[in-house]
């Protein structure tokens, strides 16, 4: 008995192994990668989805850099200084050659001037472009040495904010315009060209803008504006005059005479009128007598 199960154990203990080893073989780390390789090549990769993956070279693609945006300098505030006054002056004449004494001692120049003149005053309104640092001396000489100050308003205005914020845009924007211009350079169809040029030229006219508004900014920050007025009363009140009567005797003798000018002449204008009236009377006094002998 014991020499048959002897032989029996040998028998099953070599079958086991056999049907063990294709199974090791199977989950060997080698046909695990053989496997991963083969799924691997059945994959399909995703198309482009912009012109900038399709131009990208391949070894840009995978992973795909991001543009950092320039770092931009501190900027120092940006205040514009903007005011308005309002001046009653005596003469005129004499005003504007202490305005001009005091422009040229504040290195200021006149960007706008209008001049009016009525029955009622005088005006002479200024736009003057001032330097910053000079603006508020300027406005302390032409309160204190020009005339009566009938009114003033200065404002302050901070666009520090604005200003950084169209630099970043701009600095961004041209980042922009290198990357699509290289593409340009780099790209295979007409399709593509054509949508990167118009790319380009919309990025192109936005930087145009961007640096027009900062040029603006500028100016309006480096020179101070200041709107005058210069302003003298022809009116003369009774109560403040100090015109004597003699003076006053005489002016009212020509308002009198330039009054009856005024009369005469608009009934000289009526002459067309005067002399249609004979004639309606001519026929009136005809026709009148007719009718009474019927």
């Amino acid at each position: 008995m014991t020499k048959l199960f002897l032989p029996l154990c040998l028998v099953l203990l070599m079958s086991g192994c056999k049907k063990s080893e294709p199974e090791a073989v199977n989950s060997s780390p080698a046909a695990s990668a053989d496997k991963a390789v083969a799924v691997a090549e059945y994959e399909m990769v995703a198309p482009p989805n912009t012109i900038t993956e399709k131009l990208l070279p391949e070894e840009n693609k995978s992973p795909q850099p991001s543009i950092a945006p320039k770092k931009i300098d501190t900027i120092a505030k940006k205040i514009i200084k903007n005011g308005n006054m309002k001046i009653q002056v005596g003469d005129i004449k004499k005003a504007q050659n202490q305005v001009g004494d005091i422009l040229k001692k504040n290195d200021a120049y006149i960007q706008n001037e209008q001049f009016q003149n009525t029955d009622m005053d005088d005006n002479l309104d200024l736009v003057i472009r001032v330097p910053h640092k000079n603006f508020d001396a300027l406005v302390n000489s032409f309160s204190d040495g020009v005339g009566s100050v009938l009114s003033k308003n200065i404002s302050s205005d901070d666009v520090t904010e604005e200003y950084t914020d169209v630099s970043i845009k701009l600095t961004n924007k041209k980042i922009y315009l290198e990357k699509y211009r290289d593409m340009l350079r780099s790209a295979s169809t007409t399709k593509d060209m054509i949508e990167i040029q118009e790319t380009i030229r919309e990025l192109e006219d936005e930087i145009d803008v961007a640096e027009g508004r900062l040029r603006v900014i500028d100016d309006r920050v480096k020179y101070s504006t200041l709107n005058l007025s210069l302003y003298k009363e022809k009116v003369r009140s009774s109560a403040t005059s100090k015109i004597g009567f003699g003076s006053r005797f005489a002016d009212s003798v020509t308002e009198g005479w330039n009054s009856f000018m005024s009369f005469l002449l608009g009934i000289i204008s009526l002459w067309p009128f005067l002399l249609i009236i004979p004639v309606i009377f001519f026929l009136w006094r005809k026709w009148k007598p007719g009718r009474t002998k019927k």
